[in-house]
């Protein structure tokens, strides 16, 4: 039975999780998100991506990281920040940002974070 516990407890944090963002979708400055995106995990997984399309508050991105496949994504940016898949970026400043990328060891099914900063080139 404890260890039923100790199972369930592992699943909670300390840290409450971060609420969901009420603002609303606006347009954005299509300059400043189309382009080129790269950066390196702590790993020393190269990645890119490229924005492109961006009307409004929509967009498409092309993500690779490593010798990975390619990914294509519809996105939708808001506060600053867009989600494609299991990383999500967020620009600090016009052509500088932050990607955190979720990855899951397929054989201990366990998951970690990376995270990195991405500059447009």
């Amino acid at each position: 039975m404890g260890d039923i516990f100790s199972t369930l407890a592992a699943g909670y944090t300390s840290k409450p999780p971060t609420p969901p963002s009420h603002t609303k979708y606006v347009p954005v400055d299509a300059t400043q998100w189309e382009g080129t995106w790269k950066g390196t995990y702590s790993t020393g997984e190269k990645f890119s991506f490229s924005v492109s399309n961006v009307q409004g508050f929509r967009g498409k991105v092309r993500y690779q990281s490593g010798n990975g496949p390619i990914k294509y994504q519809d996105i939708l940016i808001k506060d600053n920040a867009f989600r494609m898949g299991d990383s999500k970026f967020l620009m600090s400043k016009e052509g500088h940002g932050t990607i955190k990328t979720v990855t899951t060891n397929p054989a201990t099914g366990q998951s970690a974070l990376n995270s990195a900063p991405v500059d447009r080139v």
